[in-house]
């Protein structure tokens, strides 16, 4: 049984976004906290979201580097885009833009992934 790739590149987008909200909310829960009254609750709901959405993309883009078969260097780059904030829009953009969520394995040899 083999997984579609377009289901492992659709995981990574719906995952790219997740994480870049999860780490928006983050910043605005810690802006309250910080700089604003000092409520933790933004803090408290959007810290493990996030922890979890960036824990689920480094794998799905291990997952996705694999079966879509990019290369060291867009598996390094869509990576590091989870370190700063919102980074994983543009990667996931740039990945999107260059073919790479949409280029099939080679053991998918269809006729509408040849022609």
């Amino acid at each position: 049984m083999s997984i579609e790739p377009r289901l492992t590149a659709t995981a990574f987008r719906v995952v790219a976004v997740v994480e870049a909200v999860t780490w928006a909310g983050l910043l605005v829960g810690m802006g309250f906290k910080y700089l604003g009254n000092g409520d933790e609750t933004g803090v408290h709901v959007f810290g493990p979201l996030h922890g979890g959405a960036f824990m689920l993309y480094v794998v799905l883009t291990v997952a996705a580097a694999l079966h879509l078969r990019w290369g060291l260097w867009p598996t390094l780059v869509a990576l590091a885009a989870s370190i700063p904030p919102l980074g994983t829009l543009p990667a996931e953009w740039w990945l999107r833009r260059t073919g790479r969520l949409d280029r099939p394995t080679e053991g998918d040899r269809t006729p509408e992934a040849v022609g």
